[in-house]
């Protein structure tokens, strides 16, 4: 679909070049609207490729989990890596079902999410969309979310979270527990960087959540 859309926003715009150029002058300024918002469509399907590639490398490694009552919050979680709004993943190494979070670390056609995650004021209905959720990957890295589709037979909205220590060799990062080699690769293969070592924890123990819901 990204694909598509960066041919299709492309291709008109050319298209009309080549109507302007050889046309009246007053075509020019007819297709000018067009001509501004083509190129800046362009420019946002081309930054979306890395996003797109990253998604596609965790679902070639991870299968779809789809997840009920997921925790969620604006305020900065205790446990994360980097401040945000976050949502909570199970830890796949512990068998008490404890949490991960991941943050949204760039927000990047993030707004739907983040207008949903929202706080105390946010609407029901809208908080409602994100249930169930499905997760692809490995929290304590990186994985793909998405929402259920109209359906409930398919995941859409499809968004790549990260640790950030999973891509700067230089972020705090935590030391997980139960992490074996297998997972380490896994997650090499998903497209994470810099998962050999195991670092000293960061500190700090899960707290209030405040606005979590």
């Amino acid at each position: 679909m990204s694909f598509t859309g960066l041919v299709a926003w492309a291709g008109g715009w050319v298209i009309l070049l080549g109507l302007s150029v050889n046309g009246p002058e007053w075509l020019v300024w007819l297709f000018m609207p067009y001509f501004v918002y083509g190129l800046y469509r362009v420019v946002v399907q081309l930054r979306g490729f890395p996003v797109t590639l990253s998604v596609f490398r965790v679902l070639c490694e991870y299968p779809w989990q789809i997840n009920y009552d997921t925790a969620r919050g604006i305020d900065d979680h205790p446990d994360a890596e980097a401040p945000g709004i976050w949502i909570e993943l199970p830890d796949p190494s512990s068998p008490s079902g404890a949490g991960i979070p991941l943050v949204f670390v760039k927000h990047h056609r993030a707004f739907w999410w983040l207008r949903r995650i929202g706080g105390p004021r946010t609407k029901p209905a809208l908080k409602a969309q994100l249930e169930p959720l499905w997760f692809a990957g490995d929290p304590r890295f990186l994985g793909v979310v998405a929402v259920s589709s109209r359906d409930g037979k398919a995941p859409r909205r499809l968004h790549f979270l990260y640790q950030p220590s999973a891509f700067d060799e230089h972020a705090p990062r935590r030391s997980w527990e139960g992490v074996d080699p297998a997972d380490l690769e896994r997650a090499r293969r998903a497209g994470a960087r810099f998962v050999d070592a195991v670092p000293p924890a960061v500190s700090g123990t899960r707290g209030n959540e405040g606005a979590g819901t």
